[in-house]
C-alpha cells in the first residue's frame, strides 16, 4: 500500500520529465580523457531522488537507461555500467538527504555517493567494461592501454587508479556542485503537491 503512494501521478510525471532531460543529456558528452566522456545526465537523477526519494530516482534512473539503449553502442554494456556507477552515486546521496534535509546532508551525501561511484567505477570497469571491449574489439590489455594514450599509464591498474578513478571523482564532483546550485531555486516546481 505505502508503494502505490509514492508514485502518484504527479510523481510519476515529474519522473518522466526529468527522465526525459537526463535522456537528452545523456547524448551530450564531453571528451575529457582517454576514452572518458562526460555527461550531465545524473543531474537530473539526483534532482527527482531529492525532491521525491530515493525510489523515485531510481525510476528516473532507470528509465533515462532504458531510453540510452536506443542508442548505444556496446550492446547495452555501457548502459548497464552506467546504471550500476550511477546507482552507486545515487543511493547514499538520496538516502542521506531524505534523513538530514538540509544543505549539507544534501552535500555529504552527494560527497559519499562521489567516493561511492569512484570505488564502483573502478570495478566496473575492471570486471565488465574492459572484457566486454577486449571481446567485443579483440583488443588486449595493451592496445587499450596505448589506446587511452597517457604516458604514465602502463598497466591495467594505473589504468584505472589513475584514468577511470580519477575521471569518475571530477564526474562526481561536477555532477555535486551542479546539482547543489540548481536544487533550491527547482525545488518548489520539484516538490509540487501530489495530486
Amino acid at each position: 500500500m505505502k508503494h502505490s503512494r509514492i508514485f502518484t501521478t504527479a510523481v510519476l510525471t515529474r519522473c518522466a520529465i526529468l527522465a526525459a532531460i537526463a535522456s537528452v543529456l545523456f547524448l551530450l558528452d564531453i571528451p575529457i580523457v582517454a576514452f572518458y566522456k562526460l555527461d550531465l545526465s545524473n543531474i537530473p537523477v539526483l534532482l527527482g531522488a531529492f525532491a521525491m526519494g530515493p525510489v523515485p530516482g531510481v525510476a528516473i534512473l532507470a528509465l533515462k537507461c532504458l531510453i540510452g539503449l536506443l542508442h548505444t553502442s556496446s550492446a547495452g554494456i555501457g548502459t548497464l555500467a552506467d546504471f550500476i556507477m550511477s546507482l552507486a552515486l545515487l543511493l547514499p546521496a538520496a538516502v542521506i538527504y531524505q534523513k538530514n534535509r538540509t544543505r549539507k546532508g544534501a552535500l555529504i551525501g552527494m560527497a559519499i555517493g562521489t567516493l561511492s561511484m569512484i570505488v564502483v567505477s573502478v570495478l566496473v570497469n575492471k570486471y565488465i567494461m574492459l572484457p566486454f571491449y577486449m571481446g567485443a574489439f579483440h583488443m588486449d590489455m595493451a592496445a587499450i592501454i596505448k589506446y587511452a594514450g597517457v604516458a604514465a599509464v602502463d598497466s591495467e591498474w594505473k589504468l584505472l587508479l589513475l584514468i577511470t578513478a580519477p575521471f569518475n571523482l571530477l564526474k562526481g564532483v561536477v555532477l555535486s556542485v551542479v546539482t547543489a546550485l540548481i536544487y533550491k531555486p527547482l525545488s518548489p516546481i520539484l516538490k509540487a503537491k501530489n495530486k
